[in-house]
């Protein structure tokens, strides 16, 4: 465990819905290249394992692998994934390898940096063999053992957690509504303000959170910002569109280029990461062959997505490695203290491809979130620098753990934090402007003028 304040060897030579909250059904999508298989009948290493942190164990064999999701009061068979030759795939799931080594065992997912590092067990605990319990209490126990067990934040937040759990538990009933369930596990996790929280029902119902005074994007904000930004900013130029219209630029005078992401995955039909990679690099080889000089990146509305394709924007920004952020998880159901041991992130400069290094500005605010965070955070190291106007984002940078529900329902919560390599952690609170100016504020839209984009030309001019 570290502590916050000790100080890590992070240098680089060390191993190192479609637009909106991406980043709640993304879990992630492929870190690095994905790992070679173990030799094994599957293709990946047999046996029982439990991961450190993110409460799961994963059962491999006979070219399967099932995963459970795991609490002090439940142990539910989530997913079944079948080997496909190179990595464990299952329909609308993110793939992963296993790379084992005797007891000890590491899984990379697709698109989410890092790896997580897993231990063999003897066989499966008995309460994954048995039927779990049924009914509203059994819904609401899960519930709240999930985020007892796993979210990171609640002293930072000042939640007793245990007193929501006396003050709502009594009023759940064998006979209760689905309709008043819903309204009591929204009410417990509303005051957390976090939008990595949430609750589905397979009817498409949802209840997600946000960090009060900012707004999550969607379709229909989107909808209204980028005519406001080409009528506004731009004056009257239309942006060219890329990667499934998630991705705009323009070419303003005096050699500025101005970028526009709105999310981090959705760039491709196919939900895999090597194609959505192959349709992000598509885009920025035909974006930089303008060759800006300077360069506005807008990343004001942002809905996340994957970290990985993230960190790959980032490199094309660099001719050099540099430090993104270090990460870990929550590793102990009983002591919210302890911790998975950090694993430093870096980013890789795009080799063979086309690549912007000269001064950059970020727009950022409010509605912009998870994946767009954590770019931020890892080209804050870039150099040069690049300067941040707008408003604070979001708040939440951690992959999203989804737990299954005795009655269909699913649980989305973060366990994980992100450090700066001085150890700071910007969860909750949100990466800070260097400049604060309005954005996409009701004066701002009626005016109607763009702060935010005026103050970056004016810095890079």
């Amino acid at each position: 465990m570290v502590e916050q304040g000790e100080q890590m060897d992070f240098s680089p030579s060390r191993p190192a819905r479609r637009l909106l909250i991406v980043a709640a059904l993304v879990t992630g999508l492929a870190a690095a290249p994905l790992a070679a298989p173990s030799a094994a009948a599957a293709g990946a290493p047999d046996g029982i394992w439990q991961t450190d942190g993110y409460a799961s164990i994963i059962a491999i064999g006979n070219g399967k692998a099932t995963a459970y999701e795991t609490t002090g009061v439940s142990c539910t068979p989530a997913t079944v994934y079948t080997w496909s030759g190179d990595r464990f795939a299952a329909p609308g799931q993110q793939g992963f390898t296993v790379e084992a080594r005797r007891d000890r065992a590491s899984m990379r997912l697709e698109g989410s940096p890092g790896e997580r590092r897993m231990r063999r067990l003897d066989k499966l605990p008995v309460r994954c063999t048995q039927p779990g319990a049924s009914g509203p209490l059994a819904v609401f126990d899960q519930f709240w053992a999930a985020y007892e067990e796993n979210y990171p934040f609640f002293a930072a937040k000042g939640i007793d957690w245990k007193a929501v759990r006396a003050q709502y538990r009594p009023k759940v009933t064998r006979d209760m509504s689905d309709d008043a369930l819903f309204a009591v596990l929204t009410a417990m996790i509303a005051p957390l303000g976090d939008a990595h929280t949430a609750v589905r029902t397979p009817a498409g119902r949802t209840f997600g959170g946000s960090r009060p005074g900012t707004t999550i994007p969607d379709q229909a904000l989107e909808q209204q910002i980028r005519p406001y930004i080409e009528q506004t900013a731009l004056g009257g130029r239309k942006l060219t569109s890329y990667a499934n219209d998630l991705i705009g630029y323009t070419t303003l005078p005096g050699g500025i280029g101005y970028l526009r992401v709105i999310a981090f995955f959705g760039y491709d039909e196919r939900e895999n990461y090597a194609a959505q990679r192959a349709a992000l690099d598509q885009a920025m080889d035909q974006i930089f062959a303008t060759e800006p000089r300077k360069l506005i990146l807008d990343l004001r509305i942002n809905g996340g997505g994957s970290d990985q394709l993230a960190l790959d924007l980032a490199g094309r920004l660099t001719d050099r490695p540099f430090f993104a952020y270090a990460k870990r998880a929550r590793n102990d159901p009983a002591d919210p203290t302890s911790w998975t041991r950090p694993q430093a992130i870096h980013v890789q400069p795009a080799r063979h491809r086309r690549t912007f290094t000269g001064p950059l500005v970020l727009l950022t605010g409010g509605s912009q979130l998870s994946a767009g965070e954590t770019f931020t955070q890892a080209v804050m190291n870039r150099k040069p620098a690049p300067y941040r106007i707008g408003q604070n984002t979001q708040g939440v940078f951690s992959d999203v753990l989804v737990r299954h529900l005795p009655n269909g329902w699913q649980a989305v919560l973060p366990n994980e934090e992100f450090r700066t390599r001085s150890w700071t952690t910007y969860d909750g609170t949100g990466i800070p402007p260097h400049l604060r100016v309005p954005v996409f504020t009701p004066t701002e839209l009626a005016a109607p003028r763009d702060s935010a984009f005026a103050a970056a030309l004016r810095h890079l001019r």
